[in-house]
């Protein structure tokens, strides 16, 4: 615990491990109490903030110099039901003048919205409206924050772990009917036929194919 900040232990690597360490220091030193975590791991940094501080720490790390994370990669999300505030948001930035990049975890709950970034990277729209369609994630500030994968009318959110597999409606594009067709969810694992007889002994049944070959 240093500053009030929790050093997450990180693996040592031979390039880039000082440089990362000497950055995650920087930005704990200047962003104060808004980074609660930061951790380095693969080459990369893994910095956890406060909700509320997103878009100024995403402004710092786009506009330091010493930083220049100009370029930005993604958001996506991540569904922990057990913890009080299930959800990660996570960001990804890339620093071409530095070569190197960072990522941004922060963490809510079904009903506490984030901050959006679209002010600091506008490619951010889509990537929240995505994440908010398929975790149900809420972003304020979002000019437009609506579905962006799923059909109309479409109720939950696929990418939550409690999202049911069954009881739903799919839609897909009938070449031969020339028309999109809804219809119940069908898993087709549930019909499948395995065989749980070793391969080296073969199966009790001729495979496709093999009715061709000699005995």
């Amino acid at each position: 615990m240093t500053n009030g900040i929790t050093i997450l232990p990180h693996t040592e690597t031979e390039h880039g491990t000082g440089a990362l360490q000497a950055l995650s220091d920087r930005l704990a030193e200047t962003l104060g109490g808004a980074v609660v975590q930061r951790a380095i791991a693969f080459d990369e940094l893994t910095l956890v903030v406060e909700p509320s501080e997103i878009v100024r720490v995403l402004t710092h790390l786009r506009d330091d110099p010493a930083c220049g994370f100009r370029s930005f990669i993604d958001i996506c999300g991540a569904d922990y039901p057990g913890r009080e505030k299930r959800f990660d948001v996570v960001y990804h930035l890339l620093s071409l003048r530095h070569n190197r990049r960072i990522r941004v975890k922060v963490q809510t709950d079904e009903a506490t919205p984030v901050p959006s970034v679209i002010t600091v990277f506008p490619a951010a729209n889509w990537y929240e409206r995505e994440t908010y369609d398929l975790y149900g994630i809420l972003f304020s500030g979002h000019p437009d924050l609506r579905r962006l994968l799923t059909d109309y009318g479409f109720e939950g959110h696929p990418l939550r772990k409690d999202f049911p597999l069954t009881g739903f409606v799919e839609v897909r594009y009938d070449q031969d009917e020339g028309r999109v067709v809804y219809e119940p969810v069908k898993l087709s694992q549930e019909f499948r036929q395995f065989d749980f007889l070793s391969p080296w002994e073969g199966t009790d049944y001729v495979l496709p194919g093999d009715e061709k070959a000699k005995p």
